[in-house]
């Protein structure tokens, strides 16, 4: 994963545990005090919100604990993991800019590719002026790649 990646995460969890996570339990404090708790729906939604936390918490943490953090930085050469890369979609001519990225941090809207996906695979090991063919749900498509960057 890269350091953005980690310090993304990093900073879900401890937002989770700090505040989130004592919110809650103030919320379920105030609900028990209105009294029958098996008609009350302020308890029932507050317990059910603590449950995902607590899934959530205990995910980042496993994340987290086994990430290999990889400064992107150093890196160099073809398109690998952490690479940046401009391409040009040589049917529409419609440029975009993804970097590659692992699975828990991918957010295309964000112009965070999966590592997994087919684009990025087919990307993997290219170079600057390089053309990928890669089958999408669409149908066949075909890019150039402009540029390659690690930062």
């Amino acid at each position: 994963m890269t350091r953005r990646g980690f310090d993304a995460l990093d900073s879900e969890l401890k937002q989770l545990k700090t505040v989130d996570r004592p919110a809650i339990i103030k919320d379920i404090a105030e609900a028990r005090a209105h009294g029958d708790l098996s008609e009350n729906a302020e308890y029932h939604a507050a317990r059910e919100k603590q449950a995902f936390v607590e899934g959530r918490i205990k995910e980042l943490e496993g994340v987290l604990s086994r990430a290999d953090v990889i400064d992107t930085a150093r890196l160099s050469g073809p398109i690998k993991f952490g690479a940046t890369v401009q391409i040009v979609d040589e049917d529409s001519g419609e440029e975009k800019t993804y970097q590659i990225v692992g699975e828990v941090e991918a957010n295309i809207e964000a112009g965070l590719l999966n590592i997994r996906s087919p684009l990025a695979r087919a990307l993997i090991g290219k170079e600057e002026g390089d053309s990928v063919d890669v089958a999408t749900p669409g149908g066949q498509r075909s890019y150039e790649v402009l540029s390659v960057r690690y930062v």
